[in-house]
């Protein structure tokens, strides 16, 4: 193949000319190129003491190389699935995995670096380029380098088994949301539902030729018959088939089923913890991130769910009354609570998702997260139509300062076939200095699932969607104020993974705040502001049923955090035990026995969060603690936007993340905003 576009230099991926036959070639390539490259340098290393200059510049760049070719065919991947795709994408897994077992136990190489950090070129470097040093270091011990021959082979085993284990799990959990659908033609039993959803449902039939309506179990599609469907029994048969995705229950029981993924992945992860010296998977996984151990996050954990399960107990009591009074429903089922919750918020705060709509048009909603932005850091947003897209709905704009670049995103809003569930920031390009001393700007993927727009008008989003999409924005934020040059710390490289949700979270009380609102909000026919009495109900609704929400995201933490800490013999039923272990301790809600939440939870089986999906709530006590700042000074106070910016979002992982907040907050984080802002009594 003479033209391989992946293998060609570039600013931004050329999506236009990548095809699925060009990954497997590129990938070996760059590989085969680095593999050389680095004995090179290792051979240099041996003859003369080692530089910057010398030694971690040139890896870095390459790094780079392969990073620009793997993260535009990872990103369509996740976005643009497809079968000759998703075949390249696996090939090369296990070929990217052997060569990062490769690199971190090239004894030669950890030496050279050694003898970097020992030799007089340290004395000369800046913080964020020892704290890189640090990190590989550091990184060499995780990946086995002081191991015997047998187990280092063992380890590079285990980690190319476990990358391919965790796509398996991502395809098949897709590929049993894609399996399921319902068509329905007679409208009564869609009652309840809400134009846009009917919308939504309408469009989903009109695009594989059927008349009617076609409910899926992505979530624009599901989540409104699950809160507003007046019939049982659609509600029930939506609810079982989502809640048994890729599992051995449900209607397509057995066909994708991701126990046995499970199983294998926590055996492995547990078996590489143990070469490398650690007693549990989750002790391995916390040897990077804020908390110093496994106990320390339990107490933090069993310390929230004191707080706050005695208020969720009645929170479900009020909700399960108002169902057996107002509903006639005398028994709540697991498929009546989001329909219930709704139903008693409409009644107590006469509010609901639906009536926001209007006030949330997406091209406002985009807008004003640009002016939001604006007013706190100076910056401007300008989009380029010339841009290189992977799809026709994608956006791309570049972030100016001073009338210059420095960063770009692509912006992929709406839910389509062949794009994985979930909202999610990546790394296109991350800023760093070239050799030649030119400045690499930092580029992010911003990914969300929203409804999509129908005919000729604006989606219009709901306020959950709004804060998701302002979630997302910090973490792009993060990745791209970064002030970092030195790639393993620019971004969000080499930040803690339980302090990586701060800046994300931050972002999200702007969607709250009248000041906030004023900009995001304007009625999609005439522009008009979000009435006041309304936004006071949103404000007043914030907390409804907020400690059954803090309550389920403890059940999901706690039960990942044991799952990778005390199950030494995992199977299907020792992990089913287990998740109803932790249930039967903080959860409130009734569960239905078929349920696998396990077999779909990809945040911990095929995403970076295991034995760290704590972090949401220990980042959530740092947020809501800075936050405070703002609530303090002004939430658009210049100074204290400077100073954020300053001492968190430009630092990237150059410096430790519990300095990085003392520098901000001028004292140690405290739980109690986070209390506070979330309405728990306790506080």
């Amino acid at each position: 193949m003479s033209h391989n576009p992946l293998l060609e230099p570039h600013d931004l991926p050329p999506f236009d000319d990548i095809k699925p036959e060009h990954v497997v070639p590129a990938i070996e390539k760059l590989l085969a190129d680095n593999r050389a490259a680095i004995e090179t340098l290792v051979e240099r290393a041996q003859r003369e003491t080692p530089t910057w200059d010398s030694l971690a510049a040139p890896l870095e760049a390459l790094n780079d190389r392969l990073s620009r070719a793997w993260s535009p065919v990872s990103h369509l991947n996740g976005t643009m699935n497809s079968p000759a795709l998703r075949e390249a994408y696996q090939a090369c897994l296990a070929k990217l995995s052997d060569y990062s077992t490769w690199l971190g136990q090239h004894e030669s190489l950890f030496h050279a670096w050694q003898a970097l950090k020992e030799g007089p070129a340290w004395a000369g470097l800046d913080e964020a380029q020892r704290r890189s040093i640090d990190n590989t270091l550091r990184d060499f011990r995780l990946a086995g380098v002081d191991l015997p021959t047998d187990k280092k082979r063992r380890y590079g085993e285990i980690r190319a088994h476990l990358s391919e284990l965790a796509n398996t799990f991502s395809n098949q959990l897709l590929d049993a949301t894609q399996a399921w659908h319902k068509e329905i033609d007679d409208t009564s039993r869609l009652a309840g539902l809400p134009d846009s959803a009917l919308a939504t449902l309408a469009a989903n039939a009109e695009a594989k030729g059927v008349q009617g309506y076609r409910i899926t179990l992505d979530f624009p599609s599901f989540y409104p018959v699950l809160t507003f469907a007046d019939d049982r029994d659609l509600r029930r048969e939506v609810y079982t088939a989502f809640v048994t995705r890729a599992s051995d229950q449900g209607p397509h029981a057995g066909e994708y089923d991701n126990a046995p993924i499970i199983e294998e992945t926590l055996r492995l992860r547990r078996e590489l913890a143990e070469l490398l010296g650690f007693g549990s998977y989750a002790e391995y996984s916390l040897s990077t991130k804020m908390a110093e151990s496994p106990q320390q996050v339990l107490d933090f954990l069993e310390d929230l769910a004191r707080r706050a399960v005695p208020q969720a107990h009645e929170e479900f009591a009020e909700l399960e009354a108002y169902a057996r009074d107002t509903l006639g429903l005398s028994e709540l089922a697991p498929w009546d609570i989001g329909y219930a919750s709704e139903k008693l918020r409409e009644a107590r705060h006469a509010i609901s998702q639906e009536q926001l709509r209007p006030y949330f048009p997406a091209p406002r909603v985009v807008d004003g997260l640009f002016q939001v932005v604006e007013r706190l850091y100076g910056v401007t947003f300008e989009e380029d139509t010339d841009a290189p897209r992977y799809h026709s709905e994608v956006r791309y704009f570049r972030i100016l300062e001073n009338g210059e670049a420095i960063a770009g995103f692509y912006l992929d809003l709406y839910a389509r076939e062949g794009k994985r569930g979930g909202a999610w920031m990546d790394e296109c390009r991350v800023r760093r200095r070239h050799e030649d001393g030119a400045l690499q700007l930092p580029v992010a993927y911003l990914t969300c699932n929203f409804t999509r727009p129908v005919g000729d008008k604006p989606a219009l989003l709901t306020h959950d969607e709004v804060t998701t999409l302002f979630h997302e924005f910090g973490h792009g934020l993060h990745h791209m104020l970064t002030r970092q040059t030195v790639a393993d710390v620019s971004g969000i490289n080499g930040v803690a993974w339980d302090a990586v949700e701060l800046p994300s979270q931050f972002m999200e009380n702007y969607c709250w705040e009248r000041e906030g609102l004023d900009l995001i909000a304007g009625h999609v026919e005439n522009g008009a502001p979000l009435p006041t009495e309304l936004l006071e109900r949103l404000q007043a609704a914030k907390n409804f049923q907020s400690a059954m929400g803090l309550v389920r995201q403890l059940e999901f933490s706690l039960f990942d955090l044991r799952l990778h800490h005390e199950l030494a013999a995992p199977s299907a039923e020792n992990v089913q035990a287990l998740l109803d272990e932790v249930r039967n301790a903080v959860s409130v809600v009734p569960r239905a026995t078929f349920n696998r939440f396990q077999n779909g939870f990809s945040h911990i089986f095929a995403g970076g969060y295991a034995a760290g999906y704590y972090s949401y709530k220990w980042a959530e006590v740092l947020s809501a603690d800075a936050w405070s700042a703002f609530e303090e000074a002004g939430i658009f106070d210049p100074d204290t936007g400077r100073r954020f910016r300053s001492e968190i979002l430009e630092q990237g992982g150059a410096r430790d993340a519990a300095e990085l907040f003392r520098a901000f907050r001028g004292r140690e984080p405290s739980v109690e905003p986070l209390l506070r802002h979330s309405g728990i009594h306790a506080a």
